[in-house]
């Protein structure tokens, strides 16, 4: 049903290659449109670009990474189950564009374990049961490809508590999942055709990325945008007016507050915060030391976006 890619001895660069070979796990959730953080446009970019792109590296990123074996081990305490590294990425031998990197396997079971560690900012998305819904299509992602009828999710919220969940297979969902994941890789990775834009902010990033730089004084005429830029223009008509009363709303705060860098209630705390910023003055700099400046300055391109009445 698949087969196994040795991944124990790559190099980082070498795996970061190999993901951009198939559509994984974390990747599924952006495909159905279930990933807040993410979405088809950005994982085609991902897929089809000709750059290495690394993972963000923050905090967050860190601390998930190095829990991935403390929540494996509260997970094998918490269930009495034996899970193991796999050392493996897996690929589908029906839909060879369908990979998987797992973290774990069960021992002794056909079930395998995804690891999450969560902050305690994003613990109401763990309550009751609940599991975010693009970790639940990795899981059901990496069933797919594996075969495997059975994905435990566990997670560590940090400071609170860890829980863990059991997935499933789901025929009618695998199914339709399965359908999108191949309609993407057929469509649009293998005919390069970029998926539509959602309004997210993700896909500003790859359109930032995709077309940087115009060409100047380059110009086509625009075709059926004539409708939807209308309604555009009826759009900000509604929101001026909220966006006003909004900004009045954090101005009478501001002005009740004075002084004072926070406020409470039985419902709200508000902050209001001072931040130092630490800056040259390039002004300065250029006026008293040019040759330095012309060293050091940089020059960065971006593209303003505007609409006007024709």
């Amino acid at each position: 049903m698949y087969t196994k890619i040795p991944i124990k001895n790559l190099s980082r660069e070498e795996w970061l290659k190999l993901r951009k070979t198939g559509i994984g796990g974390s990747d599924a959730g952006s495909i159905c449109g279930m990933n807040p953080y993410s979405n088809a446009m950005k994982v085609f970019h991902d897929k089809t670009s000709d750059t290495i792109e690394e993972q963000q590296d923050n905090e967050a990123i860190r601390q998930g990474h190095d829990l991935e074996e403390y929540v494996a081990q509260r997970f094998m305490e918490e269930t009495g189950l034996k899970v193991r590294r796999s050392n493996f990425m897996y690929r589908n031998l029906e839909y060879p564009f369908m990979i998987a990197d797992v973290d774990r396997l069960v021992i002794g079971e056909d079930a395998g374990l995804e690891c999450k560690t969560a902050s305690a900012y994003n613990a109401d998305k763990w309550k009751d049961g609940e599991i975010p819904l693009h970790y639940i299509m990795q899981c059901y992602h990496y069933m797919a490809v594996t075969g495997k009828r059975v994905w435990y999710i566990a997670a560590v919220i940090l400071g609170r508590e860890f829980t863990y969940r059991r997935l499933e297979w789901d025929d009618a969902l695998i199914s339709q999942m399965t359908a999108a994941e191949q309609y993407f890789w057929k469509n649009h990775v293998e005919k390069g055709i970029m998926p539509d834009p959602d309004g997210s902010k993700a896909c500003d990033e790859v359109l930032r990325q995709y077309f940087h730089t115009a060409r100047k004084s380059a110009e086509i005429e625009l075709v059926g945008f004539d409708e939807k830029l209308d309604r555009r223009a009826a759009l900000l008509e509604q929101i001026a007016p909220l966006q006003q009363e909004l900004n009045q709303i954090e101005q009478e705060v501001k002005l009740y507050m004075q002084d004072n860098e926070t406020a409470s209630s039985s419902r709200f705390k508000v902050l209001w915060s001072s931040v130092e910023k630490t800056s040259l003055d390039t002004k300065r700099i250029k006026l008293e030391k040019p040759e330095i400046y012309q060293e050091y300055a940089k020059v960065s391109v971006s593209r303003r976006f505007q609409i006007k009445s024709a």
